[in-house]
């Protein structure tokens, strides 16, 4: 019983690791690129990447090139 509650304990940790890592891709993706917009690609991201669209949308405006 231990083993079991331990096993599901760190399954939901790693779910929750990989789904946070997936979520916030396209802010990590913009932050590592050191785009010139940055924080509105992560505030597009923390306040529409829950629907399919937003999340869409930030991970493509963080891969646009961009003027230097």
């Amino acid at each position: 019983m231990y083993m079991e509650t331990l096993e599901v304990l760190f399954g939901s940790v790693i779910f929750v690791v990989v789904f946070f890592g997936l979520y916030f891709l396209p802010s990590f993706i913009a932050f590592r690129r050191e785009h010139s917009n940055k924080t509105a690609i992560l505030a597009l991201n923390i306040f529409l990447g829950w629907t399919v669209l937003g999340w869409v949308g930030s991970l493509v405006w963080s891969l646009t090139n961009q003027e230097r």
